[in-house]
């Protein structure tokens, strides 16, 4: 999962684009280590459980869940991975009038698998 987002992450580097992670793990050093070893680079806030604050107000069910917002903060795009992903977010900064360069993935034949 993370080396998609990695490269999302750099190819939209220069776009009002922004990846922000909810972490739920108890031990915050423990998360500390695996972001760094993962090199996440992007913001990402510590919820402490599944329970908390962040999961109960975006009602997060399961783990991982992927949220995709629009300009306005409005969901448009839920648990999309991989190229799906990819296409989510190309539309959603075309639709702002914003060029976006592709990704592999997103220029993947339909029936390819992920």
């Amino acid at each position: 999962m993370y080396p998609h987002e990695r490269s999302l992450v750099k190819r939209l580097a220069d776009k009002p684009f922004a990846l922000v992670g909810i972490n739920s793990d108890k031990d915050r050093e423990v998360l500390k280590k695996a972001m760094e070893k993962e090199s996440i680079t992007w913001p990402s806030w510590w919820s402490g459980s599944t329970s908390g604050p962040i999961p109960k107000t975006w009602n997060v069910g399961s783990w991982p869940t992927i949220y995709i917002l629009d300009q306005n903060g409005v969901i448009r795009f839920k648990n999309k991975r991989g190229k799906e992903m990819d296409k989510a977010v190309n539309s959603l900064l075309r639709e702002m009038g914003v060029e976006v360069p592709e990704s592999r993935e997103a220029e993947s034949k339909p029936d390819e698998k992920e």
